[in-house]
């Protein structure tokens, strides 16, 4: 099982549909999410802020920068 984490929630991504702390069976699916959502994130969100993926273990944490 895999784990995406978004590092932390900014007021965009608390008003989206997105969820946090998901948990996906296989690597590459959870990779494939991942990238999706730092897509949506960096591209339709307020540009106030960046993201960024990290690999930590079985963890892919979304951090905002």
């Amino acid at each position: 099982m895999f784990k995406i984490v978004v590092d932390r929630e900014c007021g965009c991504f608390r008003r989206s549909d997105l969820e946090n702390n998901q948990v996906i069976e296989s690597k590459d699916a959870a990779l494939e999410k991942s990238l999706e959502m730092i897509e949506i994130m960096n591209e339709n969100f307020c540009d106030k802020h960046s993201f960024t993926l990290h690999e930590d273990g079985d963890t892919f944490l979304i951090k905002m920068g």
